[in-house]
């Protein structure tokens, strides 16, 4: 995120997302000749989801960007049954994650959040463990002029 291609706030969130949870979890699982591929599918599905997507259409990037992870590791389709379910799933709950914490607008936050619930579900759905970020602070508060500060779980100045 700290790279200058990644704005503080933008779409470029909503394949980071994917991508990152898509090269993790095939490192882990030992399929790294799959990684490759499924980022590419990512990123075609995230230029979908255009800036402003939360508030515009009441559905984070960050959120979607789960699900399409999900649906790229269990190979999901309009017509599948389990992995619809748990691709639509991974996407609720992380809706649910980011939006119990309220507005404005975070890319970051919501990025982290997403991350957190995405690697708690991999836990508890399909038995993947990843590190879960347990001590992650967010660097980016002096440049979000709507930053909620000590109101953010990854609020740097929270941790002391």
């Amino acid at each position: 995120m700290k790279n200058p291609a990644v704005k503080m706030h933008g779409p470029e969130h909503h394949f980071l997302v994917p991508a990152v949870l898509l090269s993790a979890y095939y490192n882990k699982t030992g399929e790294t000749r799959r990684k490759e591929k499924a980022i590419k599918t990512a990123r075609k599905r995230a230029e979908h989801i255009i800036g402003g997507f939360c508030g515009l259409f009441g559905d984070c990037g960050a959120a979607v960007g789960t699900g399409i992870f999900v649906s790229i590791i269990t190979g999901a389709t309009p017509l599948s049954r389990e992995e619809w379910r748990l691709s639509n799933l991974m996407t609720a709950q992380s809706l649910k994650e980011i939006a119990i914490r309220g507005g404005p607008r975070c890319c970051k936050r919501n990025t982290f959040l997403a991350l957190k619930c995405a690697v708690a579900f991999l836990r508890s759905e399909f038995g993947v463990s990843l590190p879960g970020g347990e001590n992650l602070r967010c660097t980016f508060s002096d440049q979000n002029s709507e930053c909620l500060r000590e109101k953010c779980p990854f609020y740097a100045e929270n941790s002391g």
